[in-house]
Formats: C-alpha cells, sequence, structure tokens
C-alpha cells in the first residue's frame, strides 16, 4: 500500500512552498515601501537597528542589479524578526495611505467645481454661497479669461488660476472650521 503525506491528518507538515514564496514576496514588496519612506517617518517607526542598517545601505546604492540583492537582503533580515516588530511602520504607511485618499478626493471636488464654473453661470453663485468672502470679481474675470482661453486654443492660464484660486480659498475655509 502507498502512503503519501497527507495520509496522517494529525501531523503539521507547514506552510506549502507556494505559501512560502507568496511570503516571501509580501515581505519584499514591504521592504520596498519600507526603503521608499522618507526618513523622518522611519525614525518614528521603532525599527530594529540592523534593518535600519540595511535600509540605509540599499539608499546608497544607484546601480540597479545591486540595488535588487541588497532589497532581497533587506527583506531576509527583516523576516528574521516577527511580524509585532513592524506594526507600528505598518500603522505610519496606512495613515499615510488614508491621507493621500482624502487630499486626492478634495482635489478631484475642486476640479469638478472648476468644470462646473467654466459650464454654468449659476454654478458662481453657489460657490460665492459657499466661500462668503471669496473677491466675486476676481472668480469673474477669471472664468471670463479661462473661456476665451479655451475657445481661442490659448494655454489654460486662467483656468489654471482658477484651480490655485478654489484651493486657496478651501484651504483657509478648512483652517477656519478647525
Amino acid at each position: 500500500m502507498n502512503r503519501t503525506y497527507t495520509d496522517n491528518p494529525d501531523h503539521d507538515y507547514g506552510p506549502t512552498r507556494t505559501q512560502q514564496r507568496r511570503d516571501a514576496l509580501a515581505v519584499l514588496a514591504f521592504a520596498t515601501q519600507l526603503s521608499e519612506l522618507p526618513p523622518s517617518k522611519l525614525a518614528r517607526a521603532n525599527l530594529p537597528e540592523d534593518v535600519l542598517r540595511e535600509i540605509d545601505s540599499l539608499r546608497r546604492i544607484t546601480s540597479h542589479i545591486a540595488r535588487k540583492r541588497q532589497l532581497g537582503f533587506l527583506a531576509k533580515v527583516m523576516r528574521k524578526h516577527d511580524d509585532e516588530v513592524f506594526e507600528t511602520v505598518r500603522a505610519l504607511m496606512g495613515e499615510n495611505r488614508e491621507q493621500q485618499r482624502k487630499e486626492t478626493a478634495a482635489m478631484h471636488r475642486l476640479e469638478d467645481l472648476r468644470e462646473r464654473l467654466m459650464a454654468h453661470d449659476d454654478a458662481l453663485q453657489e460657490l460665492i454661497d459657499q466661500y462668503p468672502n471669496i473677491d466675486r470679481q476676481h472668480v469673474r474675470s477669471l472664468i471670463r479669461q479661462a473661456r476665451l482661453e479655451r475657445d481661442g486654443n490659448k494655454p489654460p492660464r486662467a483656468y489654471r488660476e482658477i484651480f490655485q484660486l478654489l484651493k486657496t480659498v478651501s484651504t483657509a475655509m478648512d483652517e477656519d472650521v478647525e
């Protein structure tokens, strides 16, 4: 009778080679993210000294192949530590992603508002209602200029200025709320 390694259900065979490879690739991806973090965040992350030393070595390397090899070594050093060691930096990176998502959403809202201002005259009144301290004359002239630039196939200088103005006003209003 032929027996296979799965005949004994009580024996723990550990993770499969495929799972080990997935885990190693995940650590490599995390090592890449760590190496791209600014030094100020790394300082707050409470990383082990050997990991910080390898990240520093990695940052000094410019050759692609040597950098790739050093990144693999960094991942190997990281695998020697427990996952709990890296919880702080994972939290910092999660905060960063959430903050980036919020900023991106805010920029999209401003771009949508700018498009509405370009398309409809009544959007200006909504803007004035939302931001009562805004310079109405300046906004009107920028919208008029942006429409002329668009119709004349000229560079969108005023169009960009509208966005910068909206960004400044919304930031000022957010700071007043806080």
